[in-house]
């Protein structure tokens, strides 16, 4: 290694333009691994922020459909819970409603959940719902500033507006209970939450008992596939997706992300191994009266080969640590960009770090170094002996 690193030094010009070339292909490389995967890790992450296994939704829809429901939900949660396997029924209702700021109307995104069985959020300050808490709201930090409501506030929520009279429908004041991040909601996203008697009867769901969503929780050790399966058979009109299977539908749409990191990643692999085997090809044709001399006092032809492969080594080594750094900050800053399309749930990233994607990174480069050097270490090891030495006198 001491050797190698000696060797590298005496051109310590071209040997840091080379490591520089190493280290954005390594950042590069690095990216795509984490883009490759990363967007499927986090979508999983999301669906199982509170551990629920299991969507019911309205046939050919996705939660959250404001306008497809299931009615009939207090019967339906009552036989879901003997459902075998099943440990928590999470009933979910998703409306548009208002909120009244001065004499103007704000429109937001409201939540009718059960607080002792919630699937959609994390609560960051203040305190959650109780039970029979009917007068109690949770808000989103963007639905707090676009209200000007804080924690202990109370606000007027509107239900339904009548397009003809602009009046309000249903209104309800309600006293703001704390502050909550939900997983599903985009970028800056106002929303707020209530309990899912409220929430039904702003949207005017109360008489029929409607639901946007079911979310369930399986008891440890059961099958999620196969009471999904059941589930299927006995519940024909509702579309039911483990998370499982929501992942396989979110990879299927999102495959060009996979081919476009598996395309970019062989070119930066590419790029890595040109550049360090031209680099020790330069170097070897440079230093053939060295190799020469070298081989003439007795030195092991492999001993020259293991050399010049441990050059490329420790140029893969050095460039590969300085372009995970170079890719983690890369990462960051492309992540932000892609993540502030419109529509996207703020809990979505297209970049996951993780020691996996730092590992196989780092191999596959290693790998790389190691084969990059493998032809100049040839050159090397066939040096003719006779004819350089007397070549290098003349």
């Amino acid at each position: 290694m001491s050797t190698a690193l000696r060797n590298l030094s005496r051109h310590p010009l071209r040997s840091g333009l080379a490591l520089l070339g190493i280290a954005v292909t390594a950042a590069l490389l690095l990216d795509m691994v984490m883009l490759s995967g990363g967007i499927e890790r986090s979508f999983e992450r999301m669906l199982l922020g509170r551990g629920f296994q299991i969507r019911l939704a309205p046939r050919g829809t996705l939660p959250f459909d404001t306008e497809a429901t299931i009615p009939g939900m207090s019967a339906l949660a009552a036989r879901l819970r003997q459902e075998p396997g099943v440990e928590v029924v999470a009933p979910i209702l998703g409306a548009s409603l208002h909120a009244r700021r001065g004499d103007s109307l704000v429109t937001l995104f409201g939540y009718g959940v059960d607080p002792r069985a919630q699937a959609m959020y994390q609560l960051q300050r203040g305190r959650d719902l109780e039970r029979d808490d009917s007068a109690g709201v949770l808000l989103s930090g963007a639905a707090a500033r676009v209200i000007g409501a804080a924690i202990g506030d109370t606000v007027t929520v509107v239900g339904q507006l009548d397009p003809q009279l602009a009046a309000a429908r249903m209104e309800r004041r309600l006293v703001v209970r704390g502050e909550v991040r939900w997983f599903y909601d985009y970028q800056g996203q106002a929303s707020i939450g209530t309990l899912l008697p409220v929430m039904q009867d702003l949207a005017r769901q109360r008489t029929t008992d409607r639901v946007s969503a079911v979310a369930i929780r399986i008891r440890e050790g059961m099958s999620v596939p196969a009471v999904a399966r059941r589930m299927r058979a006995e519940y024909p009109s509702l579309e039911v997706n483990s998370v499982e299977d929501l992942v396989a539908q979110f990879r299927q749409r999102l495959v060009y992300f996979r081919q476009l990191s598996y395309i970019l990643g062989t070119i930066s692999l590419a790029v890595t191994v040109l550049l360090i085997g031209t680099l020790l090809t330069i170097t070897v044709n440079e230093r053939l009266g060295e190799i020469a001399t070298l081989r003439a006092i007795g030195v092991q032809r492999s001993r020259v080969v293991a050399l010049m492969v441990a050059e490329g080594a420790v140029l893969t080594l050095i460039g590969t640590v300085l372009g995970i750094g170079l890719g983690l900050v890369t990462a960051r800053y492309l992540d932000r960009i892609l993540t502030s399309f419109p529509g996207l749930p703020a809990a979505i990233s297209f970049f996951v770090p993780e020691s996996s994607s730092l590992a196989t990174a780092a191999v596959v480069l290693l790998a790389s170094g190691l084969l990059a050097g493998t032809y100049p270490a040839w050159l090397a090891a066939r040096t003719p002996i006779a004819e350089t030495l007397r070549s290098e006198a003349t």
